[in-house]
């Protein structure tokens, strides 16, 4: 993990994951993580599991502490993509980005610069695939349309069968037939 954090505690509710203690709090909150609801910091699921996959989170329910696998599951019952945006996440993540929850196209992510978090807008919307997900050529190029016209950068991110993921910069593309 690029970014040196210190490891903080959370607690899992069926509203998801949230941060104990305001120097916890302060700190992930300060470097891109969760989003406030009243007084506490909630974790989107993908946060939650990298930052318990990089330990330095440990989530107890109740009294008991919750693993990778069990948060997994919980995650994955709560949206089917959550393991390919835990991927997207880790991956971004692991090379110095900050990425938040994208503008709705499915498994999307604004992501800043480095360095640029609560400076300057987002530069790119990553939107993840897995591989030999088929999605018609219509939808993706409405989703890039709509990418472009907010001014950032459309970037596909595909997951490999051994959880690699590779990006592609996508730009708009007139096809017309002759």
């Amino acid at each position: 993990m690029s970014e040196e954090i210190s490891i903080v505690s959370g607690r899992l509710s069926d509203d998801g994951v949230y941060v104990i203690g305001p120097e916890a709090k302060g700190q992930l909150e300060e470097r891109g993580y969760g989003d406030m609801k009243g007084k506490r910091l909630y974790l989107k699921d993908y946060e939650a599991l990298f930052l318990i996959y990089a330990d330095k989170l440990k989530v107890k329910r109740g009294k008991s502490r919750i693993q990778l696998n069990n948060m997994v599951e919980f995650a994955l019952k709560r949206d089917r993509d959550a393991w390919t945006k835990f991927l997207i996440y880790r991956d971004l993540r692991s090379r110095g980005y900050v990425a938040k929850e994208g503008f709705g196209f499915g498994v999307d992510f604004r992501v800043y610069s480095r360095g640029e978090f609560g400076v300057k807008p987002a530069k790119s919307v990553v939107f993840g695939l897995d591989q030999g997900r088929e999605i018609p050529v219509k939808d993706m190029s409405v989703s890039v349309d709509q990418i472009a016209r907010m001014g950032k950068d459309p970037i596909v991110a595909v997951i490999e069968s051994r959880g690699e993921v590779i990006y592609y910069k996508v730009s708009r593309a007139r096809l017309e037939n002759l």
